[in-house]
């Protein structure tokens, strides 16, 4: 049986801590950026954990058991 393939996308959208938790980077942050307020756009840069009710959604999608 072949082996299951890793999600493309979610390949490139997540990152791993050294402690094996998993990185995201905030949404909103690329265009319509006119309207949104300087602390607004502060916030939004960087990255940040995937919250523990989602994590599982993105384990299976980095084929990780």
């Amino acid at each position: 049986m072949p082996k299951q393939k890793t999600n493309s996308g979610a390949k490139k959208r997540f990152s791993f801590t050294g402690t094996g938790k998993i990185k995201r980077h905030h949404a909103y942050h690329s265009h319509i950026l006119t309207k949104k307020t300087k602390k607004q756009k502060r916030n939004l840069l960087g990255s940040t954990l995937v919250d523990h009710d989602n994590m599982k959604q993105v384990r299976d999608l980095l084929r990780l058991r």
